[in-house]
């Protein structure tokens, strides 16, 4: 297929050192060239795996959904990713893009040939040049917003997340959506955004969302935010950050919130928190997160609150694994032996946790004060 994609650099920077290309892509299922823009993270790294994220109407939210997910990768709020914008703006292009038969609510003429183009040659071009996570998500606004529903009707949808904002439906879209995410077993992330301003479609986006609510499934995260004070043109900038947050919040480090409301009001071990928010991130979005500071640190504050001194032997191991040069894991490892009435075990790993580069509120000092606090205790 690739002999069949000619590729012409349009605009700024060639290669994936820059952050935004724009090029003309050569579309053998369109018959036409199209422009397509893409967003590379500024560290790129073939080695490591980005989600996919697909911008119709990029004319109008390429920008915006770029400027956002720079602005919440950089903070940790979601994995850096890579961004691809179809411009559609050109001799209101869109309309042929995301025609559908008035019958069936299905894509009709063009419709069908946009419908592959996305998904048999934009995606596995990207598939194949540059190293995406099996995690993917779609973005859409009014009649693109519609469009990318399509894809809930393939047996295995291409995308996993769904940014839907104020769409104007297809016929029969409001039941055939719910009916759809009903029936799916993968998990799938879904957003619908609309503005206060009324219009004859919003009684049909009220009844999806009902419907949609009404659905009872683990796999399916479904958010619907509606913002009064927007009209139909604004909607996308007040959408476009909650949906993020939304969709990415797992990604994101312990809050205090969860800390106060999911950590110690659990009965399980407090490790096992950590360890099943980051085996649900690999799981979710393909993707294996370092571990953050921050929630190593959530982690340890919760397991002295609760005297859940077992939880400190598997976080000093992973401390020991995440962040090998620092005093992190011995030091919690230390207080694991102490509190398990070891002394001997206690002083030789406080000793080694000495000798190593402090981080956060760990200072040598505090070893120190710990090793001669054991030394008077027990006389050694």
């Amino acid at each position: 297929m690739q002999r069949l994609l000619v590729l012409f650099t349009f605009l700024i920077c060639y290669g994936v050192n820059a952050q935004i290309t724009k090029e003309i892509f050569e579309s053998f299922k369109l018959q036409e060239r199209r422009d397509v823009s893409y967003y590379f993270p500024e560290e790129y790294n073939k080695d490591k795996k980005h989600p996919l994220i697909v911008v119709l109407d990029a004319d109008y939210l390429f920008e915006q959904v770029v400027a956002t997910a720079k602005y919440y990768s950089k903070f940790h709020g979601m994995p850096e990713s890579i961004i691809v914008g179809i411009h559609q703006s050109k001799e209101s292009i869109r309309l042929d893009d995301c025609a559908f038969d008035s019958q069936t609510g299905l894509p009709a003429e063009k419709g069908n040939q946009f419908f592959e183009f996305l998904g048999m040659e934009i995606i596995p071009y990207l598939d194949l040049n540059y190293n995406t996570a099996p995690f993917k998500m779609i973005v859409g606004y009014d009649i693109t917003g519609n469009f990318e529903n399509y894809w809930l009707f393939k047996e295995h949808p291409l995308f996993d997340a769904y940014i839907n904002i104020s769409p104007t439906l297809a016929p029969d879209m409001e039941t055939n959506i719910p009916m759809r995410l009903e029936a799916l077993n993968q998990q799938i992330f879904y957003q619908l955004i609309l503005e206060g301003e009324k219009s004859k479609n919003t009684p049909r986006i009220l009844a999806m969302d009902k419907a949609i609510k009404a659905i009872d499934k683990e796999t399916l995260h479904y958010y619907f935010d509606e913002y009064p004070s927007a009209d139909h043109l604004s909607v996308p900038t007040y959408g476009i950050g909650k949906a993020f947050d939304n969709i990415f919040g797992m990604f994101k480090p312990i809050s205090p919130k969860e800390y106060k409301t999911q950590i110690l009001t659990s009965e399980e071990p407090v490790f096992n928190y950590l360890e099943n928010k980051y085996s649900s991130i690999e799981n979710l979005f393909g993707i294996k997160k370092p571990v953050d500071l921050n929630d190593v640190m959530a982690i340890y504050a919760g397991s002295r609150k609760k005297e859940d001194f077992e939880s400190l032997k598997p976080l000093s191991d992973l401390c020991k694994a995440e962040f090998p040069e620092t005093m992190l894991g011995f030091y919690f490892e230390g207080e694991y032996y102490e509190q398990l009435g070891e002394p001997k075990k206690a002083l030789r790993t406080f000793e080694k946790a000495f000798g190593m580069e402090e981080i956060d509120f760990l200072t040598k000092e505090m070893a120190l004060e710990k090793i001669d606090a054991l030394k008077a205790d027990f006389g050694y």
